[in-house]
Protein backbone atom coordinates (compact mmCIF):
# COMPACT_ATOMS: atom_id res chain seq x y z
CA UNK A 1 0.00 0.00 0.00
CA UNK A 2 2.94 2.40 1.29
CA UNK A 3 4.68 1.35 -2.29
CA UNK A 4 1.37 2.06 -4.14
CA UNK A 5 1.34 5.45 -2.63
CA UNK A 6 4.66 7.01 -2.49
CA UNK A 7 4.61 5.74 -5.97
CA UNK A 8 1.76 7.86 -7.18
CA UNK A 9 3.28 10.81 -5.37
CA UNK A 10 6.40 10.26 -6.53
CA UNK A 11 4.58 10.52 -10.43
CA UNK A 12 2.36 13.68 -9.36
CA UNK A 13 5.80 15.44 -8.54
CA UNK A 14 7.44 14.31 -11.63
CA UNK A 15 4.92 16.04 -13.49
CA UNK A 16 4.15 18.93 -11.47
CA UNK A 17 6.82 19.68 -9.04
CA UNK A 18 9.40 22.57 -10.47
CA UNK A 19 12.81 22.86 -9.39
CA UNK A 20 13.70 24.15 -6.20
CA UNK A 21 14.73 27.47 -7.12
CA UNK A 22 11.22 27.73 -8.56
CA UNK A 23 9.53 26.66 -5.61
CA UNK A 24 11.23 29.45 -3.45
CA UNK A 25 10.14 32.02 -6.03
CA UNK A 26 6.49 30.78 -5.80
CA UNK A 27 6.68 30.76 -1.96
CA UNK A 28 7.66 34.28 -2.47
CA UNK A 29 4.89 35.58 -4.31
CA UNK A 30 2.53 33.28 -1.97
CA UNK A 31 3.82 35.17 1.18
CA UNK A 32 3.55 38.72 -0.28
CA UNK A 33 -0.37 38.02 -1.04
CA UNK A 34 -1.02 36.57 2.12
CA UNK A 35 0.76 39.70 3.69
CA UNK A 36 -1.18 42.09 1.90
CA UNK A 37 -4.42 40.17 2.47
CA UNK A 38 -4.30 38.79 5.83
CA UNK A 39 -1.45 41.25 7.13
CA UNK A 40 -3.34 44.45 5.15
CA UNK A 41 0.22 45.37 4.07
CA UNK A 42 0.65 47.59 0.38
CA UNK A 43 2.43 45.94 -2.37
CA UNK A 44 5.56 48.32 -1.64
CA UNK A 45 5.92 48.22 1.87
CA UNK A 46 6.47 44.06 1.09
CA UNK A 47 8.14 44.34 -1.26
CA UNK A 48 10.51 46.76 1.20
CA UNK A 49 9.91 43.68 3.99
CA UNK A 50 11.38 41.29 1.44
CA UNK A 51 14.61 42.97 0.39
CA UNK A 52 14.97 44.08 4.45
CA UNK A 53 14.64 40.29 5.07
CA UNK A 54 16.81 38.96 1.69
CA UNK A 55 20.02 39.44 3.39
CA UNK A 56 19.18 38.42 6.72
CA UNK A 57 20.25 34.89 6.68
CA UNK A 58 24.53 35.76 5.13
CA UNK A 59 25.54 34.90 8.28
CA UNK A 60 23.52 31.22 8.54
CA UNK A 61 23.95 30.66 4.33
CA UNK A 62 27.96 30.78 5.33
CA UNK A 63 27.24 28.62 8.29
CA UNK A 64 25.28 26.02 6.32
CA UNK A 65 27.86 25.97 3.83
CA UNK A 66 30.58 25.38 5.61
CA UNK A 67 28.92 22.73 7.70
CA UNK A 68 28.43 21.11 4.44
CA UNK A 69 31.97 21.10 3.01
CA UNK A 70 34.05 20.71 5.77
CA UNK A 71 31.65 17.94 6.80
CA UNK A 72 31.86 16.35 3.28
CA UNK A 73 35.77 16.91 3.96
CA UNK A 74 35.70 15.46 6.91
CA UNK A 75 33.99 12.01 5.19
CA UNK A 76 37.04 11.88 3.05
CA UNK A 77 39.68 11.97 4.96
CA UNK A 78 41.28 8.36 4.68
CA UNK A 79 40.27 6.89 8.20
CA UNK A 80 36.80 8.07 7.79
CA UNK A 81 36.40 6.84 4.14
CA UNK A 82 37.54 3.50 5.17
CA UNK A 83 35.35 3.21 8.34
CA UNK A 84 32.25 4.39 5.79
CA UNK A 85 33.35 2.12 3.12
CA UNK A 86 33.79 -0.62 5.23
CA UNK A 87 30.28 -0.46 6.56
CA UNK A 88 28.26 0.49 3.22
CA UNK A 89 29.59 -3.21 2.14
CA UNK A 90 27.77 -5.01 4.60
CA UNK A 91 24.25 -4.43 3.57
CA UNK A 92 23.42 -6.82 0.29
CA UNK A 93 19.83 -6.37 -0.62
CA UNK A 94 17.71 -2.82 -1.32
CA UNK A 95 16.18 -3.96 1.78
CA UNK A 96 19.09 -4.36 4.24
CA UNK A 97 20.62 -0.87 2.58
CA UNK A 98 17.67 0.99 3.30
CA UNK A 99 17.84 -0.26 7.19
CA UNK A 100 21.38 0.44 7.41
CA UNK A 101 21.68 3.87 5.84
CA UNK A 102 18.56 5.26 8.44
CA UNK A 103 20.20 4.31 11.42
CA UNK A 104 23.50 5.94 10.43
CA UNK A 105 21.73 8.97 9.26
CA UNK A 106 19.73 8.56 12.50
CA UNK A 107 23.47 8.12 14.65
CA UNK A 108 24.64 11.09 13.10
CA UNK A 109 21.93 13.09 13.46
CA UNK A 110 21.61 12.34 16.97
CA UNK A 111 25.23 13.95 17.81
CA UNK A 112 24.50 16.93 15.10
CA UNK A 113 21.73 17.83 12.76
CA UNK A 114 24.29 19.38 10.17
CA UNK A 115 26.34 15.85 10.90
CA UNK A 116 23.33 13.69 9.96
CA UNK A 117 22.50 15.52 6.81
CA UNK A 118 26.20 15.09 5.25
CA UNK A 119 27.20 12.34 6.53
CA UNK A 120 23.76 10.75 5.79
CA UNK A 121 24.03 11.48 2.77
CA UNK A 122 27.50 10.57 1.90
CA UNK A 123 26.69 7.23 3.42
CA UNK A 124 23.92 6.55 0.84
CA UNK A 125 25.78 7.21 -2.27
CA UNK A 126 28.30 4.52 -1.21
CA UNK A 127 26.08 2.17 -0.15
CA UNK A 128 24.30 2.61 -3.30
CA UNK A 129 27.36 2.02 -5.07
CA UNK A 130 27.69 -1.12 -3.35
CA UNK A 131 24.01 -2.77 -3.57
CA UNK A 132 23.51 -2.02 -7.29
CA UNK A 133 19.95 -3.69 -6.63
CA UNK A 134 18.94 -0.50 -4.67
CA UNK A 135 17.34 2.54 -5.70
CA UNK A 136 19.61 5.36 -5.18
CA UNK A 137 17.01 7.68 -4.81
CA UNK A 138 15.16 6.27 -1.77
CA UNK A 139 18.86 5.69 -0.38
CA UNK A 140 18.95 9.65 -0.75
CA UNK A 141 15.48 9.78 0.42
CA UNK A 142 15.72 7.76 3.10
CA UNK A 143 18.73 9.14 4.69
CA UNK A 144 17.27 12.38 4.84
CA UNK A 145 14.57 11.50 6.53
CA UNK A 146 15.88 9.18 9.26
CA UNK A 147 18.14 12.33 9.77
CA UNK A 148 14.90 15.00 10.33
CA UNK A 149 13.18 11.67 12.36
CA UNK A 150 15.39 12.00 14.82
CA UNK A 151 16.10 15.47 15.42
CA UNK A 152 13.36 15.97 18.89
CA UNK A 153 16.06 14.52 20.58
CA UNK A 154 19.33 15.20 18.99
CA UNK A 155 21.67 17.42 21.54
CA UNK A 156 22.04 20.03 18.86
CA UNK A 157 18.44 20.54 17.81
CA UNK A 158 17.72 24.61 18.23
CA UNK A 159 14.74 25.41 20.19
CA UNK A 160 15.80 23.55 23.67
CA UNK A 161 19.18 24.62 23.42
CA UNK A 162 18.28 28.59 23.19
CA UNK A 163 15.99 28.51 26.00
CA UNK A 164 18.72 26.73 28.04
CA UNK A 165 21.10 29.18 27.68
CA UNK A 166 21.79 31.90 29.78
CA UNK A 167 20.45 35.87 28.39
CA UNK A 168 18.38 34.47 25.92
CA UNK A 169 15.20 36.15 24.74
CA UNK A 170 12.36 35.10 27.47
CA UNK A 171 14.66 34.02 30.41
CA UNK A 172 12.63 36.57 32.23
CA UNK A 173 9.37 35.00 31.54
CA UNK A 174 10.80 31.69 31.91
CA UNK A 175 13.87 31.48 32.91
CA UNK A 176 16.41 28.33 31.97
CA UNK A 177 14.42 25.25 30.89
CA UNK A 178 16.77 22.64 31.40
CA UNK A 179 17.33 20.02 29.07
CA UNK A 180 15.66 16.92 31.17
CA UNK A 181 12.18 18.73 30.61
CA UNK A 182 13.32 19.01 26.50
CA UNK A 183 15.76 17.14 24.91
CA UNK A 184 16.11 14.33 27.43
CA UNK A 185 12.31 14.32 27.97
CA UNK A 186 10.04 11.43 27.86
CA UNK A 187 8.25 13.41 25.12
CA UNK A 188 11.30 14.22 22.33
CA UNK A 189 12.85 11.08 23.01
CA UNK A 190 9.52 8.82 22.90
CA UNK A 191 8.55 10.01 20.03
CA UNK A 192 12.35 10.05 17.79
CA UNK A 193 12.74 6.86 18.96
CA UNK A 194 9.17 5.79 17.38
CA UNK A 195 9.87 7.85 14.30
CA UNK A 196 13.38 6.25 13.74
CA UNK A 197 11.38 2.67 13.84
CA UNK A 198 8.56 4.21 12.00
CA UNK A 199 10.33 5.20 9.21
CA UNK A 200 12.88 2.21 8.84
CA UNK A 201 9.60 0.15 8.67
CA UNK A 202 7.67 2.88 6.09
CA UNK A 203 11.18 2.80 3.91
CA UNK A 204 11.07 -1.05 3.53
CA UNK A 205 7.42 -0.66 3.04
CA UNK A 206 8.20 1.90 0.03
CA UNK A 207 11.10 0.22 -1.64
CA UNK A 208 10.99 -0.50 -5.67
CA UNK A 209 10.21 -3.18 -6.87
CA UNK A 210 13.13 -4.64 -9.09
CA UNK A 211 11.56 -3.45 -12.31
CA UNK A 212 11.40 -0.11 -11.02
CA UNK A 213 14.32 0.38 -9.36
CA UNK A 214 17.29 3.00 -10.64
CA UNK A 215 20.74 2.25 -9.24
CA UNK A 216 23.60 4.40 -8.58
CA UNK A 217 25.03 4.15 -12.12
CA UNK A 218 21.85 5.31 -13.54
CA UNK A 219 22.61 8.47 -11.92
CA UNK A 220 25.95 8.30 -11.93
CA UNK A 221 27.81 11.75 -13.41
CA UNK A 222 31.62 12.85 -12.93
CA UNK A 223 30.17 15.52 -10.21
CA UNK A 224 28.08 12.65 -8.49
CA UNK A 225 31.22 10.35 -8.71
CA UNK A 226 33.71 13.26 -6.83
CA UNK A 227 31.07 13.76 -4.21
CA UNK A 228 31.14 9.64 -3.17
CA UNK A 229 34.98 9.89 -3.71
CA UNK A 230 37.77 12.55 -4.48
CA UNK A 231 39.37 11.94 -7.66
CA UNK A 232 42.76 12.08 -7.79
CA UNK A 233 44.77 12.46 -11.40
CA UNK A 234 47.92 10.57 -12.74
CA UNK A 235 49.84 13.39 -12.80
CA UNK A 236 53.49 13.40 -12.35
CA UNK A 237 54.98 14.02 -9.05
CA UNK A 238 55.81 17.42 -8.37
CA UNK A 239 59.16 19.38 -7.72
CA UNK A 240 60.18 19.14 -4.50
CA UNK A 241 60.69 22.92 -3.62
CA UNK A 242 59.86 25.08 -0.58
CA UNK A 243 56.25 25.86 -1.65
CA UNK A 244 55.45 22.30 -2.30
CA UNK A 245 57.26 21.36 0.86
CA UNK A 246 54.76 24.01 3.32
CA UNK A 247 51.52 22.51 1.28
CA UNK A 248 52.35 19.64 2.64
CA UNK A 249 54.03 20.20 5.61
CA UNK A 250 52.56 17.98 8.61
CA UNK A 251 54.38 20.29 10.65
CA UNK A 252 52.32 23.19 10.40
CA UNK A 253 49.40 21.01 9.61
CA UNK A 254 49.98 19.38 13.48
CA UNK A 255 50.50 22.99 14.95
CA UNK A 256 47.15 24.59 13.91
CA UNK A 257 45.52 21.18 14.80
CA UNK A 258 47.21 21.47 18.47
CA UNK A 259 45.78 25.40 18.60
CA UNK A 260 42.57 24.09 17.34
CA UNK A 261 42.26 21.58 19.88
CA UNK A 262 43.73 24.26 22.74
CA UNK A 263 40.77 26.45 21.81
CA UNK A 264 37.90 23.54 21.52
CA UNK A 265 38.90 22.56 25.34
CA UNK A 266 38.68 25.91 26.57
CA UNK A 267 34.99 26.51 24.94
CA UNK A 268 33.71 23.27 26.97
CA UNK A 269 35.16 24.09 29.93
CA UNK A 270 33.58 27.37 29.48
CA UNK A 271 30.08 26.84 27.83
CA UNK A 272 29.64 22.91 28.88
CA UNK A 273 28.07 20.92 26.18
CA UNK A 274 26.66 23.77 24.57
CA UNK A 275 26.91 23.14 20.62
CA UNK A 276 26.18 25.75 17.77
CA UNK A 277 26.97 26.01 14.46
CA UNK A 278 30.14 28.20 14.91
CA UNK A 279 32.02 25.72 17.28
CA UNK A 280 30.35 22.56 15.07
CA UNK A 281 32.15 23.82 12.17
CA UNK A 282 35.25 24.69 13.64
CA UNK A 283 35.64 21.36 15.07
CA UNK A 284 34.86 19.73 11.54
CA UNK A 285 37.95 22.20 10.25
CA UNK A 286 40.13 21.08 12.81
CA UNK A 287 39.43 17.76 12.85
CA UNK A 288 39.12 17.51 9.02
CA UNK A 289 42.70 18.81 8.79
CA UNK A 290 44.34 16.13 11.85
CA UNK A 291 42.62 13.04 9.72
CA UNK A 292 44.15 14.36 6.70
CA UNK A 293 47.45 14.76 7.90
CA UNK A 294 48.70 17.75 5.17
CA UNK A 295 46.85 21.60 4.17
CA UNK A 296 46.90 20.05 0.57
CA UNK A 297 45.04 16.77 1.49
CA UNK A 298 42.35 19.18 3.25
CA UNK A 299 42.31 21.84 0.23
CA UNK A 300 41.72 19.16 -2.50
CA UNK A 301 38.51 17.54 -0.66
CA UNK A 302 36.95 21.16 0.43
CA UNK A 303 37.22 21.59 -3.01
CA UNK A 304 35.16 18.80 -4.15
CA UNK A 305 32.65 19.44 -1.74
CA UNK A 306 32.11 23.25 -3.59
CA UNK A 307 30.15 21.94 -6.16
CA UNK A 308 27.05 20.63 -4.23
CA UNK A 309 27.45 24.24 -2.05
CA UNK A 310 25.47 26.10 -5.14
CA UNK A 311 21.81 25.70 -4.66
CA UNK A 312 22.25 27.11 -0.59
CA UNK A 313 23.85 30.15 -2.11
CA UNK A 314 21.48 30.84 -4.68
CA UNK A 315 18.38 29.83 -2.52
CA UNK A 316 18.60 31.24 0.87
CA UNK A 317 18.64 34.84 0.21
CA UNK A 318 15.10 33.97 -0.95
CA UNK A 319 13.91 32.09 2.13
CA UNK A 320 15.41 34.90 4.01
CA UNK A 321 13.60 37.54 1.98
CA UNK A 322 10.20 35.09 2.92
CA UNK A 323 10.82 35.51 6.24
CA UNK A 324 11.38 39.00 6.40
CA UNK A 325 7.57 39.40 4.44
CA UNK A 326 6.29 37.26 7.40
CA UNK A 327 7.82 39.07 10.06
CA UNK A 328 7.11 42.45 8.87
CA UNK A 329 3.94 41.74 8.39
CA UNK A 330 2.96 39.86 11.60
CA UNK A 331 1.96 37.28 9.53
CA UNK A 332 3.53 34.71 12.02
CA UNK A 333 1.83 36.33 15.56
CA UNK A 334 -1.54 36.18 13.45
CA UNK A 335 -0.87 32.43 12.63
CA UNK A 336 0.55 31.48 16.59
CA UNK A 337 -2.64 33.35 17.68
CA UNK A 338 -5.18 32.07 15.71
CA UNK A 339 -3.96 28.29 16.98
CA UNK A 340 -3.60 29.40 20.19
CA UNK A 341 -7.31 30.88 20.38
CA UNK A 342 -8.71 27.74 19.18
CA UNK A 343 -6.78 25.68 21.74
CA UNK A 344 -7.60 23.82 25.28
CA UNK A 345 -5.18 22.50 27.72
CA UNK A 346 -6.10 18.83 25.95
CA UNK A 347 -5.69 20.09 22.64
CA UNK A 348 -2.92 23.28 23.11
CA UNK A 349 -0.32 20.36 22.16
CA UNK A 350 -0.95 18.89 18.87
CA UNK A 351 -2.16 22.81 17.55
CA UNK A 352 0.71 24.23 18.23
CA UNK A 353 2.49 21.35 16.46
CA UNK A 354 0.46 21.78 13.43
CA UNK A 355 1.17 26.07 14.21
CA UNK A 356 4.81 25.37 14.19
CA UNK A 357 4.88 23.07 11.29
CA UNK A 358 2.50 25.79 9.45
CA UNK A 359 4.68 28.77 9.99
CA UNK A 360 7.73 26.40 8.96
CA UNK A 361 7.05 26.13 5.90
CA UNK A 362 7.53 29.85 5.19
CA UNK A 363 10.26 30.62 7.93
CA UNK A 364 12.68 27.24 6.97
CA UNK A 365 14.81 28.59 10.16
CA UNK A 366 14.70 27.03 13.93
CA UNK A 367 16.12 29.77 15.59
CA UNK A 368 14.21 32.65 13.72
CA UNK A 369 10.63 31.11 14.27
CA UNK A 370 11.09 30.41 18.39
CA UNK A 371 12.08 34.35 18.86
CA UNK A 372 8.62 35.24 16.80
CA UNK A 373 6.87 32.33 17.44
CA UNK A 374 7.80 31.62 20.94
CA UNK A 375 6.55 34.20 23.33
CA UNK A 376 3.10 33.45 21.89
CA UNK A 377 3.06 29.73 22.58
CA UNK A 378 4.68 30.25 25.95
CA UNK A 379 2.45 33.10 27.10
CA UNK A 380 -0.47 30.66 26.20
CA UNK A 381 1.04 28.02 28.67
CA UNK A 382 1.48 30.18 30.98
CA UNK A 383 -2.30 31.55 31.06
CA UNK A 384 -3.68 27.58 30.69
CA UNK A 385 -1.29 26.67 33.52
CA UNK A 386 0.43 23.86 31.24
CA UNK A 387 4.50 23.84 31.42
CA UNK A 388 6.35 25.68 29.46
CA UNK A 389 7.99 22.69 27.81
CA UNK A 390 5.01 21.57 26.56
CA UNK A 391 5.41 24.34 24.39
CA UNK A 392 9.02 24.34 23.88
CA UNK A 393 8.34 20.41 22.78
CA UNK A 394 5.45 20.98 20.20
CA UNK A 395 7.14 23.54 18.85
CA UNK A 396 10.35 22.07 17.92
CA UNK A 397 8.88 18.66 16.83
CA UNK A 398 6.24 20.55 14.57
CA UNK A 399 9.08 22.93 13.09
CA UNK A 400 10.79 19.57 12.29
CA UNK A 401 8.52 17.99 10.47
CA UNK A 402 8.04 19.66 7.34
CA UNK A 403 11.18 20.03 6.57
CA UNK A 404 10.12 17.04 4.94
CA UNK A 405 8.07 19.42 2.68
CA UNK A 406 10.19 22.66 2.66
CA UNK A 407 13.22 22.10 0.74
CA UNK A 408 15.13 24.36 2.54
CA UNK A 409 17.48 21.91 4.52
CA UNK A 410 17.42 19.33 1.71
CA UNK A 411 19.51 20.79 -0.71
CA UNK A 412 22.80 20.32 0.73
CA UNK A 413 21.65 16.46 0.45
CA UNK A 414 20.38 16.73 -3.24
CA UNK A 415 23.48 18.88 -3.75
CA UNK A 416 25.87 16.21 -2.93
CA UNK A 417 23.51 13.09 -4.11
CA UNK A 418 23.60 15.23 -7.81
CA UNK A 419 19.56 14.68 -7.31
CA UNK A 420 16.57 17.15 -7.99
CA UNK A 421 13.97 17.57 -5.23
CA UNK A 422 11.07 15.65 -7.57
CA UNK A 423 13.69 12.47 -7.12
CA UNK A 424 12.69 12.08 -3.33
CA UNK A 425 9.75 14.26 -2.49
CA UNK A 426 7.27 11.78 -3.07
CA UNK A 427 9.11 9.41 -0.01
CA UNK A 428 9.28 12.57 2.11
CA UNK A 429 5.85 13.42 1.75
CA UNK A 430 4.58 9.93 2.87
CA UNK A 431 6.60 9.68 5.75
CA UNK A 432 6.05 13.20 6.97
CA UNK A 433 1.89 11.94 7.35
CA UNK A 434 2.98 9.44 8.79
CA UNK A 435 5.47 10.85 11.53
CA UNK A 436 3.04 13.23 11.87
CA UNK A 437 0.83 11.05 13.56
CA UNK A 438 3.36 9.61 15.88
CA UNK A 439 4.02 12.94 16.77
CA UNK A 440 0.42 14.20 17.30
CA UNK A 441 -0.06 10.96 19.75
CA UNK A 442 3.28 11.34 21.46
CA UNK A 443 2.76 15.41 22.70
CA UNK A 444 -0.87 14.43 23.36
CA UNK A 445 -0.82 11.51 25.27
CA UNK A 446 2.98 10.80 26.89
CA UNK A 447 2.06 13.96 29.37
CA UNK A 448 -0.50 12.67 30.19
CA UNK A 449 0.64 9.39 31.65
CA UNK A 450 4.14 11.08 33.08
Amino acid sequence: MLRAISQRFNVAVEKFLPNAFIFAIILTFVTLIFGMVVGGESLLTMIEFWYGGFWDFLAFTTQMILILITGYALTQAPLIKKWMTNIAKKPKNQLSAITMTITVAAIAGYISWGLGFVLGTLFAMEVARNVQTADYRILVAAAYTGTIAILPASITVTAPLLVNTPGHSLEEQIGLVPLTETIFSPVLLGVALVSVVVTIWAYRKMAPKPHDVRPFAHFATDEIASSVEVQHENKPEPERTVATRLDNSKILNYLIVLMGMTWIVIYFSQNGFNLDLNILNFMFIILGLALHGSPQSYIKAITGGMPSASGILLQFPFYAGIMGMMAGAGLITVIAQWFVSISNEFTYPVLSLIAAGFVNIFVPSAGGQWQIQGPIMVEAVQQMGIPVSVAINSVTIGDLLTNLLQPFFVLPALGLAGLSLKDIWGYCLVSMVLLFIVAAIGVTFIPIFL
